[in-house]
């Protein structure tokens, strides 16, 4: 992104410095068009008054160009609305260039303001309507001289004809090598129906899409409509999974840069764009109070949604940023990341360690002295932990606990941990080393009243390592079968990005001791995932592609809760977050309860282990009561 801002920015100083230039040229030439190219003694006369004011006349004309945006424009998309710009900007200068004179007493031929209006539409006019037929033309002509326009093209169905789909139609256009025609836009306005834009007819609502696609021979549809809410995408998408087409889609807001579409951000529909949600709004300059300026921990900020809390953090200045992690390979690859799109103006550290080694915390809090600790660092595989229980509450309970413990002896302001749907109600070990976790978390918080404690819960994310959403893809690469657990289980979801601004805009709302729910949405039936990422792939569910039902793993729920029934839940000043009253428990039982549960973790006892577990969770239920049924 940093070569982006960079590279426009360079475009506009290159425009301001064309637009320098030829506004002089155009007075001077304004200048003899008005004397009829005679260089008479009065012409000489305006012509020293002109050079001697040159600076003032200069400021006026090229501060209106910047005030009416004409160095903002994506002039390789200009249209009538950047040509009503240049027109309007330009007759505006001069008309306050004029004002400027007469209130200064300058005198200056009459004629010198109309003809200057109209040469300086012509020259910043020409200036970028140029480039953009250069880039057509560079386009256009090799490919014209290799008998290339010859042959059949795919015909392109746009839907969505606002701002967003002209930009679409025209960067198609743009781009003849790629063999596409578009056909029309189907819009949901009425008043457009009808209209041709960029010499493309808007043919009819959206709704009507499989009518036009029989009709016209569409090969392909473009959803572009980067605003599109995810209840109203997925119904676009659900019309057109059964017509015989190609479907891609634009990015969405979030993704969009600066408002630009390019023929490469064209892509296909992903499972992404079914599950995810409509924007989420963010108080950033709440979240710019407690972030930037401060040194900030992020533990497993290598991981999925540590690594994403990196990003996110980033963008806040804060005076460091610290990412510790045991596996070096992913904290590398975020390193990397960062450093290419912040270089000098980002204060990294990258530290490896375990939150299990007490000792390497201590030598981390002791010499960086952290702000804020985003707590990400975690083990998440229910059935890799049902195999390893011990190492799951090594990982996800004691760890948390050293970590946060630490935090508290050294002043840090602010503990956010990471937590889980599964820590509700646990069926599994993970779930359970995560309640355990939020429990030690809410019991320091009374303890060290310097630091804020908090835990943030929510469910599946999108993309993250080991979800179901690349297994199944993986399954469908090689030709199936899929397979799921059981026809009824379902999940929530959220996307990481998603996930972690929730995640920030929660640590903002803290005073201690909470933990935040995440609102999820509606939860997904995995089957429907299934068939979609199927649909997707451009196969047909138990025709191309069977689905087989392999049973329930150890541990594993048909679907998860975000609270407990006894824990109440309240509104925050957000809609998208609530926290739930935590269950009161005594500080001293939950200190003697864990110091219990490390010892038969010490001897290696898993029926003891769990009995000292149950004694926090009363409704866990452990893997060795499983092995008893």
């Amino acid at each position: 992104m940093g070569r982006i801002v960079k590279n426009k920015r360079t475009k506009a100083v290159l425009l301001f410095m064309l637009d320098l230039l030829f506004v002089n040229i155009s007075a001077i030439l304004a200048l003899k068009v008005g004397f009829n190219f005679e260089s008479t003694s009065e012409f000489l006369k305006y012509r020293e008054i002109l050079l001697e004011y040159r600076p003032i006349y200069s400021v006026f004309v090229l501060g209106v160009f910047y005030l009416f945006g004409l160095y903002d424009s994506l002039w390789k998309y200009a249209s009538i609305k950047e040509f009503i710009s240049v027109i309007t900007a330009s007759l505006f200068g001069v008309f306050l260039v004029y004002l400027a004179f007469r209130m200064s007493y300058i005198d200056m031929v009459s004629n010198f303001y109309v003809i200057n209006g109209l040469m300086l539409m012509a020259t910043a006019g020409g200036i970028r309507f140029g480039y953009r037929m250069l880039r057509v033309i560079k386009v256009y002509i090799p490919n014209k001289s290799s008998g290339f326009l010859s042959g059949s093209r795919s015909r392109v169905l746009i839907i969505g004809a606002g701002d967003s789909g002209v930009m679409t139609a025209k960067e198609i256009q743009s781009h003849i090598q790629d063999r596409k025609k578009v056909v029309g836009y189907l819009d949901d306005d009425e008043g457009k129906i009808g209209e041709l834009l960029q010499g493309v007819p808007v043919l009819s609502k959206i709704n009507e899409v499989g009518q036009v696609v029989d009709e016209l021979d569409i090969d392909e549809i473009i959803i572009s409509i980067p605003s599109l809410g995810n209840k109203r995408r997925r119904e676009i998408f659900d019309k057109c999974k059964k017509l015989d087409v190609k479907l891609k889609t634009v990015p969405s807001l979030y993704d969009l840069i600066d408002g630009k579409i390019e023929i490469e951000s064209i892509r296909n529909v992903e499972i992404e764009d079914l599950l995810g949600r409509d924007p989420v709004e963010i108080d950033n300059p709440e979240i710019e109070r407690y972030v930037s300026g401060k040194v900030i921990l992020v533990t497993g900020g290598g991981g999925s949604i540590g690594s994403e809390l990196c990003r996110q953090i980033s963008k806040f200045r804060p005076s460091t940023l610290i990412i510790f992690d045991i596996y070096e390979n992913n904290a590398y690859d975020i390193q990397n990341e960062l450093k290419r799109s912040y270089r000098d103006e980002l204060d990294l550290k990258v530290l490896i360690g375990s939150i299990r080694d007490r000792v390497r915390l201590e030598e981390v809090f002791a010499k960086y002295r952290p702000n804020l600790v985003f707590h990400a660092a975690a083990h998440k595989h229910v059935p890799l932990m049902q195999e390893s229980p011990f190492e799951a509450i090594k990982n996800n309970s004691l760890g948390t606990l050293n970590t946060a413990e630490i935090a508290g002896r050294y002043g840090v302001e602010r503990f956010v941990m990471i937590s889980t749907d599964k820590a509700v109600n646990p069926t599994n070990i993970m779930g359970a080393s995560k309640r355990l976790a939020e429990i030690c978390i809410q019991n320091l918080n009374q303890k060290y009243i310097k630091t804020e404690y908090m835990a943030v819960r929510f469910g599946n994310v999108l993309g993250s390592n080991g979800s179901v959403i690349p297994l199944f893809k993986k399954q469908i690469e090689q030709g199936g079968p899929v397979t799921l657990t059981h026809p009824d289980i379902i999940r929530y979801f959220m996307t990481i990005p998603e996930a972690v601004l929730l995640v920030l805009q929660a640590g903002s709302m803290s005073v201690g001791g909470e933990i935040f729910v995440l609102d999820m949405g509606e939860p997904v039936k995995i089957l429907n995932l299934a068939k979609d990422l199927i649909r997707l792939s451009g196969f047909e569910p138990y025709e191309d592609i069977s689905i087989e039902f392999v049973g329930l793993r150890p541990g594993e729920k048909l679907y998860e809760e975000l609270m407990l029934s006894e824990e109440g839940v309240m509104d925050t000043l957000h809609k998208k977050i609530f926290v739930v009253h935590p269950v009161e428990m005594d500080s001293s039982e939950v200190e003697k309860a864990m110091q219990s549960i490390n010892e038969a973790l010490a001897s290696k006892d898993l029926e003891l282990m769990e009995q000292r577990i149950k004694e926090l969770i009363p409704k866990y239920r452990g893997i060795t009561d499983t092995k008893s049924d």
